[in-house]
Order: structure tokens, then C-alpha cells, then sequence
């Protein structure tokens, strides 16, 4: 039986084409195929370090049906290279797929690694690299971002987005609403490119900042993590998020939820203090009325 290629996730350069690795030109030049994001992208870096080995596309539109076509081949004893237009193949982009399938056929899947934006854009943000979140690429309706960014407000760890030039002023606009303009955050544009920029400051700051000027390139935000006497604030909330209800809509929105009417009124007795007997008389007491 002929022996199983193996998957490797080569990291291209985010920028600066010489942050390429020995090995990662060694693997594609030595592989049998490159399944590329932009094959019109990547056959200019292989051009340039005179790489000739073949392309073929695997992008977001493709990704489930080549992925197999891709399998079939490693199976058959070809090595692939799989890369993306930038940076880690598999972060924000489709590489998730083909390994999936590569694991579930017992395929070898090596990681050749390199340059990537998100780390990149941490390390020299000064904010606290210890632990942090990914976010990638934030949704683009509005009320999905608003949700996103509502969730993110109790975050503790340092967060990291990915951000397009077109969307990044209102993307700030609202950091800054939900985080608060006191909230520290840093912009990296460009990096490891030719006008790379790093721009530290509140958001406050940096909206204004945006708002005033042509914003062009990609951009990694990093976010300050929630501060702890924010959570403390946020977790009291969260605790008494009942306020604004009467016992009886406290009861009726517990009901609503499948509760039944003794275990609602018992649940709403505990979380107010109250006798499970004076919720029992106040709810009755209002529907026979």
C-alpha cells in the first residue's frame, strides 16, 4: 500500500517578503502541489524565490470540496503545502477545513511556522501579553457587531481584531461605546511593510484620530482587557439584572421560559430575599383580581 503524503500549513510573510523561513521555502519547493488562497498572490512569492512547483486554488468559496479533492490526493502519497495570502494558514481563513479531513483519514498535518499579524500586533502593543483573546474578523451587520462587542465588554484578557480598511472607523466608534473611551487600545497598520505604524492611545484617542485622516492598509486592534473593578461593577449587573421587573413580571417572564409556576415563584422568592409565601399571595393575588 502506497504511503500517505503529508499536510503542511506553511506560514507565508504578512509584509516583509524576507520574514520567509529557510524551511518554509524548503517545503515549497520540495512538496508536489500548493494549495493556495490567491494563487495569482502566491505565484508572485514563489516567483520571486524561484519556486516552480504547481498551484492550484483553496479559498472560503472552495474550501469544503477541494478540501476532499486535496485529501484524495495526500492519500495517494502526495505531500501539499497549504498557504494563505498572508501570515499562518488556518487563522481567518478556510485552512480549518482540509485539516479536518486530512485528520479524520489519519493524514500527517505538520505546521511549518512563521510570520502572523495577530501576534505580531500584540507583542508591540505594550498591553499585556500574558493572556488574550483572538476575535479575527468582527461581523459585518451592525447589530451582530453590537452584540459581538456587548459580549467582549466582561472580557478580561487583552483582545485582538483583524480590520479592513473601509470598516475600521466604525469598528473604533463602537469599541469606544461599548469599552468606553478610557479603554487603552493600540492600531498596527501595515506591519512588517514599508509604512508600517503602530498608534498607542485610548479609544477615545484613536477614534478621533481615524475620524480626521485617510486610513489605508489592514489593521490589527488590540484592546485592553476589562479592568477588575469594571468586572466587579458589570458581575453587580449582572446579579440584580432583575431590577426593573415587579415580582409579578419576574414570575411571568420565568413562566415564559418553560419554568413551571410553583418553581418560577420559588426561584423568584430566593433570588429576592422574599418568603416563597408572600411571592405565592402577591402573584396570585394579581391574576384573580
Amino acid at each position: 500500500m502506497k504511503e500517505k503524503g503529508t499536510l503542511y500549513l506553511v506560514a507565508t510573510p504578512i509584509g516583509n517578503l524576507k520574514d520567509i523561513t529557510l524551511r518554509a521555502l524548503e517545503i515549497l519547493q520540495s512538496v508536489d502541489l500548493i494549495a493556495a488562497e490567491d494563487t495569482r498572490h502566491t505565484q508572485k512569492l514563489l516567483a520571486y524565490f524561484e519556486i516552480k512547483t504547481p498551484l492550484i486554488s483553496y479559498h472560503q468559496h472552495n474550501a469544503r470540496e477541494r478540501a476532499v479533492t486535496i485529501t484524495e490526493k495526500l492519500l495517494s502519497g502526495s505531500s501539499i503545502a497549504v498557504v494563505s495570502d498572508a501570515g499562518m494558514p488556518g487563522i481567518s481563513d478556510p485552512g480549518y477545513w482540509v485539516v479536518k479531513e486530512a485528520v479524520a483519514k489519519g493524514i500527517t498535518v505538520s505546521p511549518v511556522p512563521g510570520a502572523n499579524a495577530a501576534l505580531s500586533g500584540l507583542v508591540v502593543s505594550g498591553l499585556p501579553t500574558d493572556r488574550f483573546v483572538f476575535e479575527g474578523f468582527l461581523p459585518r451587520k451592525k447589530e451582530q457587531l453590537k452584540q459581538r462587542l456587548r459580549v467582549l465588554t466582561k472580557e478580561e484578557r487583552t483582545i485582538i481584531f483583524y480590520e479592513a480598511p473601509h470598516r475600521i472607523k466604525q469598528t473604533l466608534v463602537l469599541c469606544k461605546e461599548f469599552f468606553g473611551g478610557e479603554r487603552q487600545a493600540v492600531i498596527a497598520r501595515e506591519l512588517t511593510k514599508k509604512f508600517e505604524e503602530i498608534i498607542r492611545g485610548n479609544l477615545e484617542e484613536l477614534t478621533e484620530m481615524v475620524s480626521s485622516r485617510e486610513i489605508k492598509g489592514e489593521f490589527c486592534i488590540v484592546v485592553a482587557g476589562a479592568p477588575k473593578q469594571e468586572q466587579e461593577e458589570q458581575a453587580g449587573a449582572a446579579e440584580n439584572w432583575w431590577n426593573h421587573l415587579s415580582v409579578i413580571e419576574h414570575v411571568d417572564l420565568l413562566i415564559g421560559r418553560g419554568v413551571s409556576t410553583s418553581e418560577a415563584i420559588k426561584q423568584v422568592a430566593k433570588i429576592r430575599k422574599l418568603s416563597k409565601r408572600e411571592v405565592y399571595n402577591r402573584y396570585h393575588r394579581e391574576k384573580t383580581g
